[in-house]
């Protein structure tokens, strides 16, 4: 490649993010619901969605070229890729996608130039106060980002309760498991297992675990699994590391050690990192956590000194189809 082709791709790549808005508008005016019924002009969609017709027409172009939808003599279909963006999806998509382009993400990815600095500023420093004030002082916004994670994680629990290292009994633990959806699905998976949720008292108290295929099976307990965790067989941390550095990363996995058996696992779920160059959705949420200033996503080798310093010993990493892989640790 010549140095202007290299300049004409760079140019392309860095136009990449009016994908994002793209995709964000159309979620936005749930676009994708009044496409249930087959395919509609630009002019019966800005219609149905209160938009204008030329500009609605091409934002929808921009995502035709991306698969999401299908432009075919004039009218708009939805595609298999764009099929979650539908409220009646199994796992719709658009609390998530309205999350991660939501002005907090964009504000900090934007200022990412910060963060490879000497000194990288806080949430607080960015926008004037911390994370927490941002969510209490705009509940709406606090909607948006748990509904958002749930249904990202959504997606993801019943391929990571069908991974095998789940035990046909015991007592198993999700330590930072928010409302409870993912320990649900082991526990339908695995009739045999008991269930703790831990997390925040006012998360928990939220929980969903009260279904009857379930029930007399399930416990919740507020807490914070910086302190302690409870005890049990397995000890699920999903989505729960990445977001934090590595001494209290460590401290999260004592905590699970301790709590542990001898023939106890702990399952660290998160986007493990791959060796290489290949494109992987980690390298994009590492990118993510580094804007937002917290944890990041981590390799394999990264991964294993943190679980030797808790007393564990990293046994395996398991890939799955999504772009979360399971760290399976033991004692040491």
């Amino acid at each position: 490649m010549d140095r202007l082709q290299s300049a004409l791709a760079l140019y392309q790549e860095a136009m990449g993010y009016t994908y994002a808005a793209a995709l964000r508008a159309a979620a936005t005016v749930n676009v994708a619901d009044h496409l249930a019924d087959g395919p509609r002009t630009a002019a019966e969609l800005a219609a149905a969605t209160g938009t204008d017709a030329d500009g609605l027409r091409r934002v929808l172009r921009l995502l035709a070229a991306r698969d999401v939808v299908q432009e075919h003599e004039g009218r708009f279909a939805l595609t298999d890729k764009g099929a979650a963006l539908r409220s009646d999806s199994p796992v719709p998509a658009r609390a998530g996608i309205l999350m991660f382009t939501d002005t907090m993400f964009w504000t900090m990815s934007h200022r990412v130039t910060d963060a490879m600095g000497a000194h990288r500023p806080a949430f607080d420093e960015i926008f004037g106060r911390s994370l927490n004030d941002y969510f209490d002082n705009d509940a709406e916004i606090e909607a948006l980002y748990y509904e958002g994670m749930e249904t990202v994680s959504a997606a993801e629990h019943l391929i990571l309760a069908r991974t095998g290292l789940f035990p046909d009994t015991g007592t198993v633990a999700d330590v930072g498991g928010g409302r409870g959806g993912f320990l649900l699905t082991v526990l339908r998976e695995h009739p045999g297992l008991q269930g703790i949720l831990l997390d925040r008292a006012e998360v928990v108290a939220r929980h969903r675990l009260d279904e009857p295929d379930v029930a007399g099976r399930w416990k919740v307990v507020a807490g914070d699994f910086l302190g302690e965790a409870p005890h049990a067989d397995v000890h699920v941390l999903k989505r729960i590391l990445h977001n934090w550095d590595d001494e209290r990363s460590v401290r999260i996995l004592t905590n699970c050690r301790r709590a542990m058996p001898a023939h106890g696992r702990v399952l660290v779920v998160d986007a493990v990192v791959p060796e290489g160059n290949d494109p992987h959705q980690s390298k994009e949420m590492d990118f993510m956590m580094l804007a937002a200033r917290t944890g990041q996503e981590r390799t394999a080798a990264e991964l294993e000194p943190l679980f030797t310093a808790a007393g564990l010993r990293l046994e395996r990493v398991v890939a799955t189809r999504s772009a979360m892989s399971v760290a399976v640790g033991v004692p040491a």
